[in-house]
């Protein structure tokens, strides 16, 4: 896969994908990770599977340890794991400095300007977003499937940077991890009338000629919409451009794989000065 804005790392044999902007910035740890490089097993699979959200067939003990892995490649060994329960809403939750051990709460956005945090969501065919503020060494991670998109997540996640970093959404830069794309992401005519009410002549959804009354929708391109009401500048978007689920080689998509699919994630944080 091509993508000047992104680069394919491996580490401690653990392969993801890694926004070279953010890189560029040093104090920005993070990473979108692969179905590759762990310890979990997938009924019918072999081992091998990097599993990271606690599911029906994998074991907590794989799962936390396919956790650990992933923090160190991505060198944010030493962080609290912070992660939630996504509800595709539009709650966004600060962390600040942690005085106990974090206890997932339901939203799907997460911001922060502590150390020692690494930010998560999880993903299996819902787009994740990881923003960066430069200046003021902020950063968030967000969860955003259809539903919460029509729900505003991503905006609502840069107010919130706004009120409480004093973030200037110019000044953010934003990468859009793996998800399910145009190519595979069918849906209804009751969700495209959704996207057309809340994206007035957008035309996000094609429809599939051998299947009448499904199309495919345009996912990525409607939060490249609200980025840009939100005043994030083109330049400073970037976009992994990787369909879950017609790329099972590589990604977790529970689209193509049903229940025995596994979860991804997108997690940053920000190193010391």
């Amino acid at each position: 896969m091509k993508n000047d804005d992104f680069i394919l790392r491996e580490t401690q044999g653990i392969p993801y994908y890694s926004c070279q902007i953010f890189e560029s910035l040093a104090r920005f740890p993070h990473g979108f990770s692969t179905r590759h490089g762990g310890r979990s097993r997938i009924p019918g699979h072999e081992e091998g599977s990097f599993n990271l959200s606690d599911t029906a067939w994998d074991s907590p003990e794989r799962v936390r340890e396919n956790q650990r892995r992933f923090l160190s490649a991505i060198q944010l060994e030493n962080a609290s794991l912070i992660t939630l329960d996504q509800v595709h809403s539009n709650r966004v939750h600060i962390v600040r400095d942690l005085k106990g051990p974090w206890q997932p709460v339901a939203g799907d956005a997460l911001i922060t300007r502590a150390e020692g945090i690494a930010l998560a969501v999880k993903i299996g065919d819902c787009l994740p977003i990881l923003i960066v503020d430069p200046v003021h060494a902020a950063v968030a991670a967000v969860h955003s499937g259809w539903r919460g998109t029509l729900s505003g997540i991503l905006p609502q996640t840069i107010r919130e940077m706004r009120k409480e970093f004093d973030s200037n959404p110019e000044e953010l830069h934003v990468a859009i991890g793996p998800g399910i794309r145009s190519c595979c992401f069918e849906v209804g005519a009751e969700v495209v009338s959704e996207f057309d009410a809340e994206f007035p002549g957008a035309c996000l959804a094609k429809p599939i000629e051998t299947r009448p009354g499904k199309f495919l929708l345009d996912h990525s391109k409607a939060l490249k919409i609200q980025l840009h009401l939100a005043g994030v500048t083109p330049e400073n978007c970037y976009d992994l451009n990787a369909c879950t689920c017609c790329n099972t080689r590589d990604f977790f998509s529970y689209r193509a794989e049903g229940i025995e699919s596994g979860r991804m994630m997108a997690v940053i944080g920000i190193s010391a000065r």
